[in-house]
């Protein structure tokens, strides 16, 4: 098929140029067609390295920045995995492939509506979407890896913050913090039911939760 060197270069030349090597990354990114999740209007830069409008002032995540989330927690095929921000469902489909199941949170129906129909024509059938307020997660030591796709101005202490509780231990979460034009790419790994370990892995920019401005949100 035509697209899919289209594809292999996307993930050759962009993911690949921001050091992510793991081939199981690589391979998801390569198998899952993401011209599929490409609103039609855009389906002309569907393979580039920029952002998509979704509607709503959301986007969909530039591939290089969807390959080092995706690096970054080290997904097994044992995996339990939510992903907070469905979008287009892209990110999810590749968490799926990776994992074992997927639960992913979308705030907005229509886009909730959207990603289910492109992960459907994906044959990803361990993803589901719930329409749902991701800042009102209340489970606790349930996932594996957690993916946020949406940044946050204040997290919290790591006890308090909702997701970091909602991993299990040696569990993994990617979070983006801070404000634009810098924010901090974040790898939070659980260790035991009271301690975390941090790390800032890169700086990048990203659009923010519905209400992840409020610290508030984030407190039991």
């Amino acid at each position: 098929m035509l697209q899919d060197p289209a594809r292999r270069q996307m993930v050759d030349q962009q993911v690949r140029a921001w050091d992510v090597f793991d081939p199981l990354v690589l391979d998801a990114m390569t198998q899952v067609r993401r011209e599929c999740f490409v609103p039609a209007i855009f389906q002309g830069v569907a393979f580039a390295d920029a952002p998509v409008q979704l509607g709503h002032g959301q986007i969909m995540l530039p591939p290089s920045l969807d390959g080092r989330i995706l690096a970054a927690l080290n997904v097994v095929k044992s995996d339990e995995v939510l992903d907070v921000g469905t979008g287009s469902g892209f990110l999810a489909a590749c968490l799926g492939r990776l994992g074992a199941r997927v639960r992913s949170l979308e705030i907005y129906p229509d886009l909730a509506e959207r990603a289910t129909a492109n992960l459907l024509a994906a044959a990803a059938n361990n993803v589901v979407v719930d329409i749902a307020d991701a800042l009102q997660l209340s489970d606790e030591s349930r996932f594996d890896v957690i993916a946020v796709s949406g940044s946050v101005t204040d997290p919290g202490s790591l006890a308090d913050n909702r997701f970091a509780r909602a991993l299990r231990p040696g569990g993994r979460l990617f979070l983006v913090t801070g404000q634009a034009p810098a924010m901090q790419a974040r790898r939070i790994v659980r260790l035991s039911a009271t301690e975390w370990r941090q790390e800032v892995i890169f700086e990048t920019s990203v659009m923010p939760l519905v209400n992840g401005g409020l610290r508030s949100h984030f407190v039991f």
